[in-house]
């Protein structure tokens, strides 16, 4: 079996409104690519700072610029469709209460925690780049992966999306002198702690580092430690679908890893994992 649980109906370019994208149409393009793709379990998760809910979350001013639509309107949306109902959620310190309140009002297949922000920064956001001002590579990393810690620790999510996201834009910022594993271990050994899955994502192939999240001394000691594993292209258009997934598939073989996790209400079964059908 193949999924691809995080993906976006929408572009992240200013002016797509939910009318435009979250019709009957442009579901069934999605639909269309998954088959392509050989894709047999497929699923969106909007951002969660789309939604004017968030804001009881996090009044950040990213986010209020954003917090637009409508959770519930969104929800009852997908669930007149065959895709799978997720959200990815932000991991917020301090707003565990709230979030948790927010996710459980609602019927969710799956939840995704990332984490983009490091404190009011960003790191894969330009507009509110954390790496502004020379910031430390070795603090910056430090601070991502004990907020990916967290995340995994809080209960609130079902995924870990592309665990080392601070990787993205690659040797455009600055990066750590020290060994990246000294980074991981503590987010590995709360992941493994909390029973999380983690997301294989091919996302990665199409920004500037150019590789699959998480990286290979990453998700082999995720292998070690016993750490499930999901899949994911993270598409924002149809033609995104299920990218690269004959890079992932051939990245879990090389792992050892033969079954990822399949989602239904908020629980989680391993099932093989299938051949991708497409090469990119």
């Amino acid at each position: 079996m193949l999924t691809d649980y995080h993906l976006h109906l929408r572009p992240d370019e200013p002016g797509t409104p939910p009318e435009r994208y979250f019709t009957a149409a442009n579901v069934e393009r999605y639909l269309e690519a998954a088959e392509s793709a050989g894709i047999a379990e497929l699923g969106v998760s909007e951002h969660v700072y789309r939604f004017s809910q968030a804001l009881d979350l996090w009044r950040h001013p990213f986010w209020q610029e954003e917090a637009r639509d409508d959770l519930d309107s969104y929800c009852d949306f997908v669930r007149d469709t065959p895709l799978k109902l997720g959200i990815e959620c932000d991991f917020i310190p301090a707003a565990e209460d709230r979030t948790a309140t927010l996710l459980e009002a609602r019927d969710f297949d799956y939840v995704v925690g990332s984490v983009h922000f490091v404190g009011d920064a960003a790191v894969d956001h330009p507009g509110w780049d954390v790496w502004e001002g020379k910031g430390d590579p070795d603090e910056v990393w430090r601070r991502y992966f004990a907020a990916l810690a967290e995340a995994a620790r809080s209960g609130l999510f079902d995924i870990l999306a592309h665990p080392d996201l601070v990787k993205v834009w690659g040797s455009a910022r600055p990066l750590p002198e020290r060994d990246p594993r000294t980074f991981y271990e503590p987010a590995v050994e709360a992941i493994a702690e909390s029973g999380i899955a983690v997301e294989v994502s091919t996302a990665g192939l199409r920004k500037p580092v150019g590789e699959i999240y998480p990286a290979p001394a990453f998700a082999a000691m995720c292998v070690e430690a016993g750490v499930p594993f999901a899949l994911s292209s993270d598409a924002h258009r149809p033609e995104q679908v299920g990218f690269g997934y004959d890079h992932a598939v051939e990245f879990l073989g090389e792992l050892g890893v033969g079954e990822i996790c399949v989602f239904e209400g908020r629980q989680w079964r391993l099932e093989p994992l299938g051949a991708s059908v497409r090469e990119d």
